[in-house]
């Protein structure tokens, strides 16, 4: 989605004035430090391999990548690609990651799917789409060579592609829950439209029609179903980003990008493997949550048996919640920053505009 809207998102720098998070309660904040990413471009998706690999991507056909943890990162280009963005990531080693893309030219083909194995030294185009009115949002993977990809829907019917080889793609759209009318999608606002875990099991989060829904599959994308959430949806709303701690619990999160409607953003959770979902307590943030991801188990103040999350909602803010949402924290002066992972509870990053990235720690 996001043909109209963060295709073209006006990109800012917002500063973020502390390293660490604001002091609103005995427990553990966590730490923030700036990292230099190697790069002005702005950064959208971000994927930890471990504490020490970090792959990131973003704006002019962008990746940076590290292997020590963050002390040092190296950006590069795609060749072919600098007029292009590249939405998501998905890193495996120090060698081996994916990239997704998308373009702002209308030309179908500037969605793309690259694969280095030697460390971003050279890429393999692997896909390139054919299909007029796609958008392909973001991808997800099981292994290194099972994983999907997710795109809008096109005439009711979303065009999903799976590997199986981790070198070829195949349409699924087959599989797929028929599409609500009026152009149902994801957004491709921080790569997490897609959430994998497991062996099997996948949750695609979309919007931008009458309800925001959740697809699941538990068989790795042979069978889908749909389920319905609460988050506010629109034609610049729904839900954004998902992610799930086991089999049965996830969160997701969403809002508008329509400045009128600045408290739409909103988290809701799931017990059950996201049949039904419950709103939580409202996060601190504007506009849409762009991002989301769970810290981890273990993390000190901030573990609470794996339930603690973070939350990025571009200059709408960043926040935290120890709890899947009872409880939040904001991220002070954090701003500008659209996607977050972990690798572990100290072991986390954002990326955001202007190549900016946060190491965070619990």
């Amino acid at each position: 989605m996001l043909k109209h809207s963060l295709a073209v998102f006006i990109v800012a720098t917002f500063a973020f004035t502390s390293l660490s998070a604001q002091q609103l309660s005995p427990i553990t904040q966590p730490t923030l430090t700036p990292q230099n990413s190697g790069t002005t471009n702005g950064l959208i998706a971000v994927s930890p391999v471990n504490p020490q690999v970090v792959w990131a991507s973003g704006r002019a056909g962008t990746f940076t990548v590290t292997t020590d943890g963050g002390q040092t990162w190296k950006a590069g280009v795609v060749p072919g690609a600098e007029t292009l963005q590249f939405r998501d990531v998905q890193g495996f080693s120090a060698k081996v990651a994916y990239l997704m893309s998308i373009g702002t030219s209308g030309d179908p083909g500037d969605f793309r799917i690259y694969k280095t194995e030697d460390g971003g030294a050279t890429w393999t185009l692997q896909f390139q789409n054919q299909l007029p009115g796609a958008f392909y949002d973001c991808f997800a993977f099981w292994t290194p060579g099972r994983g999907i990809a997710q795109s809008d829907s096109v005439n009711g019917v979303f065009p999903t592609l799976r590997t199986t080889d981790g070198t070829t793609w195949q349409d699924i759209s087959g599989n797929m829950p028929p599409a609500l009318p009026g152009g149902e999608g994801s957004f491709a606002a921080s790569g997490t439209c897609v959430a994998t875990q497991g062996g099997q099991n996948a949750w695609v989060a979309t919007g931008a029609s009458s309800i925001a829904r959740i697809l699941a599959t538990r068989d790795g994308g042979d069978t889908w179903n749909a389920y319905d959430t609460p988050l506010v949806t629109g034609p610049s709303a729904g839900a954004f980003t998902v992610a799930f701690r086991n089999p049965w619990n996830g969160i997701v999160g969403g809002g508008d990008l329509d400045p009128g409607d600045p408290n739409s953003a909103d988290t809701a959770i799931s017990s059950d493997g996201g049949v039904t979902w419950t709103l939580t307590n409202p996060p601190p943030v504007t506009g849409a949550i762009f991002g989301l991801s769970y810290v981890g188990k273990n993390g000190n103040g901030g573990g609470n048996d794996g339930r603690a999350v973070v939350i990025t909602a571009n200059n709408g803010g960043a926040a935290w919640t120890p709890d899947e949402g009872t409880t939040w924290y904001t991220l002070a002066g954090v701003s500008g920053f659209w996607s977050v992972a972990f690798a572990s509870p100290k072991a986390g990053w954002l990326v955001g505009t202007g190549g900016r990235i946060l190491k965070i720690s619990f």
